[in-house]
């Protein structure tokens, strides 16, 4: 009897160093708990995250709100690409409880980055917006219709954004200028209007590099209503985001 209680034990061990070994080096899962990203993400989307695109910090090595206490890293181990305008990122927001955020980068290093009338300027160039219709968004209980936009930024990367307000009208839209500085990043969700980013400098602000945990390749998972309304789960399942590539 003790030898199989032992034996289970053991396999459970296996499966949790596994577990933390994989997270920590190669895959994490992530959960959007926002709206902040949407339409690209969506609240109730699980993505997985890859840990070792831009090489190792030490928040890459965090499960969590929980850091492993590792020797100081410098620059990134093993990075042979940092990160590039127009990707999506996880990191590590020290100015909000240490809690991990998911934005858009926009600014990179150097960048003047201005927000005049809700159009961001890039080094006083306006970035290209296509209006693409409208997009559905259920607002504290009741669906309200936003307006869509293709955005095109300086080197061709091109993602959607949504706008709950006119141009001009929202509280962050007119914002700036701000300087990046050497070794950190200018972030914003593409859901512009509500979302807590770098234009509010004493909640996020500059986003330094060590502090980005990884990039989410996929989404495994996605449903609407929480894992705890166990009757809903065959009808709020969102069949078709899962697998679907993050941009």
């Amino acid at each position: 009897m003790i030898k199989k209680i032992w034996k289970i034990i053991k396999e459970w061990v296996y499966v949790f160093l596994f577990f933390i070994v994989t997270s920590c080096f190669f895959f994490q899962t992530f959960k959007i708990p926002s709206g902040s990203m949407i339409p690209t993400l969506l609240v109730g989307d699980f993505l997985i995250v890859n840990k070792f695109c831009y090489g190792y910090s030490n928040n890459s090595f965090r499960i969590g709100s929980f850091t492993f206490p590792l020797p100081e890293i410098k620059g990134r181990l093993f990075g042979k690409h940092l990160p590039e305008r127009g990707d999506v990122v996880v990191f590590r927001n020290e100015k909000d409880n240490d809690v991990n955020y998911i934005k858009r980068i926009i600014g990179m290093p150097g960048d003047t980055v201005d927000i005049i009338n809700g159009v961001v300027h890039i080094n006083e160039k306006p970035v290209e917006l296509k209006e693409c219709g409208e997009y559905s968004v259920m607002d504290r209980g009741n669906y309200e219709i936003y307006k869509k936009y293709m955005e095109v930024l300086p080197n061709g990367r091109e993602h959607v954004i949504i706008k709950k307000y006119e141009f001009g009208k929202a509280d962050l839209d007119n914002v700036g200028p701000f300087v990046v500085p050497e070794g950190h990043y200018f972030m914003m969700g593409d859901n512009r209007d509500c979302s807590a980013d770098s234009r509010v400098m004493e909640q996020v602000g500059f986003v330094p590099l060590k502090n980005i945990m990884g990039r989410p390749i996929f989404l495994f998972f996605s449903s609407s209503c929480s894992l705890f309304e166990i009757l809903k789960w065959p009808f709020s399942i969102r069949f078709e985001r899962i697998f679907q590539p993050i941009e």
